[in-house]
């Protein structure tokens, strides 16, 4: 026994030293560079592939299958000229006895120098779909009697195992990536690509390092990345995972106005393609100032994916965040905002749409919840569903500019104060003439067209023009250029107000419609919060129907058309005395001077009502009617809303002074009982009851009539039945005239 197991020991030790000596033999007197043009050839036929080997081939043969690769170019045989690679070294080496067992032991798997190209001509070809594509056969080699395909025989259709992979690591090294669409005209690289493994063995986290140099054309960007994780991989199940992912970099380029932007990402990835799930978990996402965690999941892989998760961002200052990326925001009323955003949602999406649920929003002072939707990223299609607790526009409104014509406006006014006095004597202002309306564009017709809008708002407390806005209910939709406000109420100083509007883009000139209804509203602190002299106090009651066109102050102004209907209950002319200018009339007649002034500073009255109709900006008013204590008015007249002007006659009839020690100038005698005291009110809006003056003309009309009345008295009391009727009516009529 022991003999034989010394033959056996010598015949094993013989045939390790034959293998030995025929792999010497081998790989010292067998050249692989001999056979370049075979193994160029053999590239063409199996893969379609033009195959350059400049560099020497290296290899081993036991007990490592080794080969290195130098100076190789790489392209498709149908444009053998221009190839889509170069490499400048690729080595490699495999185990030879387990690929018995069909396993894959390989030492380090080293690619230096790789350069891939890959192009799109103008018809959208591309320079790589013809590669791995057996060369055409020739028809006499065709077999005729079978024209069935033929499937490959794999581990996956024949029931076998696949092989399993083993692998020291996988190095790649100053590599560069370029994508070229000629069509589109874009361009994609990626440069100075460093990657580097640790064992790839299946089932076994992996680890894995990765940096590049990324950039694009159009924009023009640029970016550098790092990415470390752990690699684990499971083919049969065809599951996929990064763990412990963490990838950071930096970007700049033209979008950014050269700022730079620092992003960060990590989490744990996992791909499912068998269950066609992949997710991200522990997610955690920075971009400068910008911090958010959060979880996504995608489903449908294998058909059309979905998205769903929820993200969290923190509170950051948005405004020093949007400069940093070179977002140049317009100068705002108040610059101290977008200081605070903050954000937390469930999301849900797809390649078509994206949603935000159950959204938790605060923005500076703002808190705000409810959803938001892009229902159509194509069409732009936004969905808004918002509930605010309170929200001062203002603050994020333009910043107010001096403008030529509103600085021309105010001195006209102010000279026109400065003339009207308080006693009521001076001379009326002209009318006003000065432009009261911008000219500038109000909308970006062009980028409101395409805009397709659901926009449902409510907002507990909403500032606007300082304004305090309550119980605001806002629906506002956008779609096929026609913007639509079909609700816009809520209530101001108790007040309650109910609007609707409409523009429609579509023509040349944009047209409007507008309907609204104020009820109970106090003017005047409407006008005090506007930062305007309120002219009138009282409650306002109004309803109109308007119709403009344009894209200005100006034109809407200048074409504005409809009807109103107003009256104000319980109010006040302020800082207007029609009392006084009524007596100093009567005063006038009675030939006597007043001993006092007559009346308060205000003017009171129990409601004062009309209709209005718009014309091109003039605003018609044929039937004013005011009562006050102890006067009743009537008027007629006009407001220019082009200018911002009056010009009414207004009648008053004065009982007189009814105080306990009347004035004798201001008595009101039975010649004057139902005669109505002419007010002529011309000059800016702002003047409001300022604005009126005795009407001497009608003065003198009301001075003729009495003395004819007087006259006629005398005749009546002269002549009694001394004479015919006849005579004494002809008599009168001559004195009236």
């Amino acid at each position: 026994m022991k003999s034989l197991g010394k033959i056996l020991g010598l015949l094993l030790l013989g045939i390790l030293l034959i293998l030995a000596a025929l792999g010497f033999a081998l790989t010292h007197l067998f050249d692989p560079n001999d056979y370049k043009d075979e193994i160029q050839q053999l590239a063409r036929d199996k893969a379609n592939l033009e195959l350059s080997i400049r560099g020497d081939i290296g290899w081993s043969l036991f007990p490592w299958l080794g080969l290195e690769l130098t100076d190789t170019t790489l392209a498709s045989a149908s444009t053998p000229d221009k190839p889509f690679a170069d490499l400048r070294l690729l080595g490699l080496s495999v185990r030879v006895l387990p690929l018995l067992r069909k396993e894959v032991q390989m030492s380090d798997i080293r690619v230096d120098g790789l350069n891939l190209t890959l192009q799109r001509d103008k018809d959208g070809h591309g320079n790589w779909e013809q590669i791995g594509r057996p060369a055409a056969a020739p028809a006499s080699q065709t077999p005729a009697a079978n024209n069935t395909d033929t499937a490959p025989a794999t581990a996956e259709n024949n029931g076998a195992s696949p092989l399993r992979m083993d692998i020291d690591s996988l190095t790649l090294s100053n590599a560069r990536f370029d994508y070229q669409d000629a069509r589109s005209g874009r361009q994609f690289t990626a440069e100075a690509v460093e990657l580097a493994t640790g064992a790839i063995r299946e089932g076994s986290p992996i680890p894995v390092t990765l940096s590049a140099y990324l950039g694009s054309n159009q924009p023009v960007v640029r970016a550098k990345t790092e990415l470390q994780a752990k690699l684990r991989f499971d083919r049969a199940l065809k599951r996929y995972q990064l763990e412990d992912l963490k990838l950071n970099g930096e970007a700049a380029g033209e979008p950014f106005k050269g700022k730079t932007l620092t992003f960060a990402a990590q989490g744990q990835l996992l791909a499912d393609l068998a269950a066609g799930v992949a997710e991200w978990n522990s997610l955690k996402l920075s971009a400068n100032q910008l911090r958010a965690i959060g979880e996504l999941k995608v489903h449908g892989l294998n058909q059309e994916p979905q998205v769903e998760g929820g993200l969290s961002v923190a509170a950051f200052n948005l405004r020093e965040f949007l400069d940093g990326v070179g977002v140049s925001l317009p100068p705002m009323q108040d610059g101290e905002t977008l200081k605070r955003f903050e954000l937390t949602s469930k999301l849900s999406g797809s390649a078509k749409h994206l949603k935000l649920d159950e959204l938790q929003l605060g923005l500076d002072q703002t808190k705000a919840s409810g959803q938001l939707e892009i229902a159509d990223f194509s069409r732009q299609a936004l969905r808004l569903n918002l509930k605010l607790d309170q929200l001062n526009l203002d603050r994020y409104l333009p910043a107010k500019q001096a403008d030529s014509a509103s600085a021309a406006r105010q001195q006209q006014v102010k000279e026109a104060l400065a003339k009207a006095g308080t006693a009521g004597t001076s001379e009326l202002p002209a009318a006003p003439n000065q432009q009261a309306w911008s000219e500038k564009r109000l909308l970006p017709v062009d980028s409101l067209k395409p805009l397709d809008l659901q926009a449902d708002i409510a907002a507990k407390q909403l500032t606007l023009r300082q304004l305090p806005l309550e119980a605001v209910q806002i629906k506002l939709q956008a779609q096929h250029g026609i913007l639509q406000l079909s609700e816009l109420r809520g209530e101001l100083y108790q007040g309650q107000f109910d609007s609707e509007a409409s523009i429609d883009l579509n023509p040349a000139i944009p047209q409007w419609q507008i309907r609204k209804q104020l009820q109970r509203l106090p003017v005047d602190k409407v006008f005090s919060a506007l930062g305007e002299k309120p002219p009138v106090r009282g409650l306002l009651d109004f309803t109109t129907q308007l119709s403009a066109q344009g894209n200005s102050e100006k034109a809407l102004i200048d074409s504005l058309d409809g009807k109103a209907d107003f009256e104000l209950l319980d109010g006040a002319l302020l800082d207007a005395n029609l009392e006084q200018q009524v007596c100093r009339g009567i005063a006038t007649l009675n030939q006597k001077s007043l001993s006092g002034s007559h009346g308060g500073q205000d003017t009171p009255f129990h409601n004062l009502k009309g209709s209005l109709i718009f014309n091109d900006g003039v605003a018609h008013n044929p039937d004013l009617v005011a009562n006050i204590p102890g006067v009743s008015v009537a008027g007629a007249g006009d407001l220019d809303l082009r200018v911002l002007g009056l010009d009414y006659r207004v009648g008053v009839t004065l009982e007189g002074d009814k105080s306990e020690m009347p004035d004798p100038a201001c008595q009101v005698n039975e010649r004057y009982v139902g005669i109505q005291w002419p007010l002529l009110c011309r000059g800016p809006l702002e003047l409001g009851a300022k604005a009126c003056r005795l009407d001497k003309d009608g003065l003198g009309k009301i001075a003729a009539k009495l003395a004819g009345d007087r006259l006629n008295q005398k005749i009546e009391e002269k002549l009694g039945d001394k004479v015919s009727p006849e005579l004494k009516d002809a008599l009168k009529g001559l004195f009236n005239r």
